[in-house]
């Protein structure tokens, strides 16, 4: 890959984290995150999304792996409030600076309560945006719950 670096990977070096950068075919638009995967040759369940939603004291950042959809139920729950809604793809970059298909949970606008699928806790390594669409980065699950105070939480759907 070339020395292109993201806010996200300045942000990494400046904190001494390891990881890997990967980049990906991609036109202006965004690609979905099982074809982001295959793209890279990962395995769907290393690979997760960012995603944002609004509840009634504040926005919240979920990542979950990029097959599995969000439980807003359980969501809500596990950031103590009666309900939260996904923020309108209109209000992504206002809310986080990213674009969607860009979102990475490190290096948002403000740094919103984040949780994890519990899975995150198990795999050796996880893979998240690095907030420009085409690039991944791939590091140690707990580094990047360390780094964006995170936590973990069952909240998807169950397929």
């Amino acid at each position: 890959m070339s020395e292109f670096k993201t806010n996200v990977m300045r942000i990494l070096d400046k904190e001494g984290v390891e990881y890997t950068a990967h980049e990906y075919p991609h036109g202006k638009e965004a690609v979905d995150g099982v074809s982001v995967a295959k793209l890279l040759g990962q395995n769907p369940e290393y690979v997760f999304k960012t995603l944002v939603t609004k509840g009634s004291k504040d926005y919240y950042v979920f990542v979950i792996p990029v097959a599995d959809e969000l439980d807003l139920k359980k969501c809500a729950k596990s950031v103590g409030e009666k309900s939260v809604e996904m923020i309108h793809v209109k209000d992504i970059t206002k809310v986080t600076g990213y674009v969607r298909g860009g979102c990475s949970p490190i290096g948002m606008k403000k740094k919103y309560k984040t949780t994890f699928h519990i899975t995150a806790q198990n795999i050796p390594q996880i893979i998240v945006s690095a907030g420009k669409i085409g690039y991944q980065i791939d590091l140690k699950p707990v580094e990047l719950i360390r780094l964006t105070d995170g936590q973990c939480a069952d909240i998807v759907k169950v397929q």
